[in-house]
């Protein structure tokens, strides 16, 4: 019997990448950079010289919630496969390697492991950022599989931690734990490549789930274009395409979003108190989209949170729960604004920008890009993998600890 991990492991070892494959690669290279650059001004950097170097890029990947995202594992792959892959000297097939992993094992886990509580980011990623970075060693199958199971002890993470730096630090964990197994990988350290079959059953995942055909990402990876939760990426999407501009947010009475429950599981925040705590916030999205037409990264900040104007609209937001779905963007999103005056406003939507079945355009990327860059925006649309770790360490604020 084939078991999980030397099934994964062999098939990352085997890469081959095709174009399309490499074209996504640079494209969440590009995306995780400009990110983690708009993360330095964030207040989790006073905590990075606690951390490795690993560990602080994968923090600020995440910690803004602007990351992008694997929909069948409900997994941020980027924020913890390019921090592993570049602190390990790796390029765009080591990347692939781990992202593929992430995808096929996340996938394996399934809604049930996310709705149960976990953070999938996480549990999938530790061993993932483990095969990326093995990859990156130049380390062969066995040894592979070996550095996957050395990393189960460190698959953890709940939703609990969302809205709190705790969310950032956990995936920086996840990051750190698939380095320090590659690097006893090679070193010689054994392992029961069993041990991930054993906690995939216990965390509830399912082994026949696991597909190995397919490209590098199977389903590719959605790009996120407002720095919160992905849960809330199709409500405000759908909100922006009413006439917002002139809009008076003191004259919005009540407003009414219907979704599936499914599309609401990490929306554990109905009446936040900070700018982390917003990012999962179903009313608080409706309150700054309204205010701010283009919820930008200011627009989370634990000033903006508190803003009277969005304290005094989100109270006004109801949300009416459909049962049943199987992912966050099961079914589709209603939203009915009631005005002052009496007469309402509706909209609904399917699929939000940058999702994979509607991918950013470049001019998608660019502006966010710029948004999260500034002056450094061109160097980091520029960037390749050999040049990527050197930019993290100049141009983000670097740990005391090696990694």
């Amino acid at each position: 019997m084939t078991h999980v991990a030397e099934q994964l492991a062999g098939w990352a070892a085997g890469l081959e990448p095709s174009d399309d494959d490499l074209a996504l690669a640079q494209r969440s290279l590009v995306d995780t950079l400009a990110v983690a650059s708009a993360a330095r001004r964030h207040p989790i950097g006073e905590l990075l010289g606690e951390l490795s170097e690993c560990e602080a890029w994968a923090v600020l990947a995440h910690v803004l919630d602007f990351d992008d995202l694997h929909m069948q594992s409900t997994a941020h792959v980027s924020a913890v496969c390019v921090p592993a892959v570049l602190a390990t000297g790796g390029d765009a097939r080591a990347y692939l390697a781990g992202a593929g992993v992430m995808a096929r094992l996340g996938t394996a886990l399934g809604w049930p492991h996310y709705a149960a509580g976990w953070h999938a980011t996480c549990t999938a990623g530790a061993p993932a950022a483990a095969a990326g970075a093995a990859v990156a060693l130049g380390l062969g199958a066995d040894e592979v599989a070996t550095a996957m199971a050395l990393a189960v002890p460190a698959a953890g993470g709940v939703q609990r931690a969302l809205g709190t730096a705790a969310k950032a630090l956990q995936v920086g964990a996840a990051a750190q734990a698939g380095v320090r197994a590659a690097r006893l990988a090679a070193a010689g350290a054994s392992a029961d490549p069993r041990a991930l079959d054993q906690w995939l059953e216990l965390v509830g995942g399912d082994p026949r789930r696991l597909a190995l055909s397919g490209p590098a990402v199977p389903g590719g990876l959605a790009v996120k274009l407002f720095p919160c939760c992905y849960a809330l990426q199709r409500p405000i999407a759908a909100l922006r395409r009413l006439e917002l501009d002139d809009l008076d947010p003191a004259e919005v009475a009540r407003v009414v979003v219907r979704t599936p429950e499914s599309a609401l599981a990490p929306l554990i925040h109905p009446a936040p108190t900070t700018g982390l705590e917003g990012k999962f916030s179903l009313p608080y999205a409706i309150a700054a989209t309204v205010i701010d037409v283009r919820p930008g990264i200011e627009s989370f900040t634990d000033e903006a949170v508190a803003r009277p104007a969005a304290q005094a609209l989100l109270a006004r937001v109801e949300v009416d729960a459909t049962p049943g779905g199987d992912s966050l963007l099961s079914g589709d999103v209603a939203i009915e604004l009631t005005l002052a005056d009496g007469s309402t406003l509706a909209t609904t939507l399917d699929l939000p920008p940058g999702s994979p079945a509607r991918p950013p355009t470049d001019a998608d990327m660019a502006e966010k890009v710029a948004d999260c860059a500034g002056d450094l925006a061109d160097e980091v649309l520029a960037l390749e993998w050999s040049a990527a770790a050197a930019f993290l360490r100049e141009g983000v604020p670097a740990p005391q600890r090696a990694v």
